[in-house]
C-alpha cells in the first residue's frame, strides 16, 4: 500500500482502514513510496517492502501503466510477485486494453495516442469522429475524463463540428497537463438515468465479490443485473477489476468504465473487510490456489 508522504512508516490515511482490516485478518502490510515510483525511482519506492514475502496485491493511488511495470520489476528483485501482472494492469486500466472485450456493452469509442500538451491534429480528430455514430460525444484520455469540467473539457455537443471538437479536446489536453494518460479517446454520448446512479462492481477471478455505489454518488446504490457482464469480465482475463455500470434511458445497463481493482476507489462508508477479505482468501495465482494468504 502507499505510505504517507509526511510519515513514511505509516500507511497513506486514505487507505488506513483497509490496511487495518488486512492486519486484523492476519496479513502483512508493506508500504511503497508512490511519489518516488512516479518520479522513476522504483527501487527507492520499494525499499521498505520486506524481501521474500511472496505474492502481493497492491491497493493505493493510480499508477501509470509504465510505472506499474517498473514496480513489478523492482518487487521481483525482492522476490515479491504482484498478483496482478503489468500486462493485466494495463489491460484493465486503459480503455484501449478493455474496449474490444466490452465493445457491445459500452458506448462506441475511438482513440489515438498522443503525448501530454500535444493534442491531436484536426485531421486526426476527423478520422476518429468518422468511426463514431453521429451526434454528441465526450472526450477523455485512456484512463480518466474531466466530467467536472463538463462544458469546457468533456462534452462534445456535435461530433461533426470539427472546430468545436478541436477546441474542447485541446482544452482537455491543457487541463490534464503531464497527467494525460496514453492519448485521446472520443466516446459517443448516451443518455443515462441520473436518478439511479452508477454501481461499481468488484470482480475477482471472474466473479463479483462486491457491489458498491460509485464514489461520486455514494448515496445511490443501484444493484444491476450482471448476467451479461460476467462472461465479458471472464474473457478479459484480468484477476481483479472493477466495472462501473449505469442504466441507460431505455433500461439497459451499460459499462461506463473498466478499471484495475487495485487502484479503484472504495466508496466512503463501505466496510473495508468486504473487499480485503476476498483478496486475502484468493489463490496466489488465477490457476491454482496457493498455500497461505498473500500479503496485501
Amino acid at each position: 500500500m502507499c505510505s504517507d508522504p509526511l510519515r513514511p512508516t505509516r500507511c497513506e490515511p486514505h487507505f488506513a482502514l483497509q490496511a487495518a482490516a488486512a492486519r486484523e485478518a492476519g496479513a502483512q502490510v508493506a508500504l511503497i513510496d508512490h511519489d518516488a515510483l512516479l518520479a522513476g525511482r522504483a527501487d527507492e519506492a520499494v525499499r521498505r517492502v520486506p524481501r521474500d514475502i511472496g505474492a502481493a496485491w497492491y491497493r493505493g493511488w493510480m499508477i501509470p501503466a509504465a510505472a506499474y511495470a517498473d514496480l513489478e520489476t523492482a518487487l521481483a528483485v525482492r522476490d515479491v510477485r504482484l498478483c496482478t501482472s503489468a500486462l493485466m494492469y494495463r489491460t484493465a486500466h486503459e480503455l484501449p486494453g478493455w474496449y474490444g472485450t466490452f465493445a457491445d456493452a459500452t458506448p462506441p469509442s475511438a482513440w489515438t495516442a498522443c503525448a501530454p500538451y500535444q493534442p491531436p491534429r484536426p485531421a486526426v480528430l476527423v478520422g476518429i469522429t468518422a468511426a463514431l455514430p453521429p451526434g454528441p460525444g465526450i472526450v477523455k484520455d485512456f484512463v480518466k475524463s474531466r466530467k467536472h469540467d463538463w462544458d469546457h473539457a468533456c462534452y462534445l455537443p456535435d461530433l461533426a463540428d470539427t472546430t468545436a471538437v478541436q477546441h474542447v479536446v485541446s482544452r482537455f489536453v491543457d487541463l490534464q497537463e503531464d497527467a494525460l494518460a496514453g492519448g485521446i479517446v472520443l466516446r459517443a454520448f448516451e443518455v443515462f438515468r441520473q436518478e439511479v446512479g452508477e454501481a461499481r462492481v468488484w470482480w475477482l477471478d471472474g466473479e463479483p465479490v462486491l457491489t458498491t455505489a460509485h464514489p461520486d454518488t455514494p448515496d445511490l446504490r443501484p444493484q444491476p443485473a450482471l448476467e451479461s457482464i460476467r462472461p465479458l469480465v471472464g474473457t478479459l482475463g484480468c484477476r481483479f477489476v472493477t466495472t462501473d455500470l449505469a442504466q441507460r434511458a431505455d433500461g439497459t445497463w451499460r459499462v461506463m468504465e473498466v478499471g484495475d481493482g487495485q487502484v479503484s476507489d472504495l466508496p466512503a462508508g463501505t466496510d473495508p473487510a468486504a473487499l480485503v477479505g476476498p483478496l486475502l482468501a484468493a489463490p496466489k495465482s488465477a490457476n491454482a490456489a496457493g498455500s497461505g494468504q498473500p500479503p496485501l
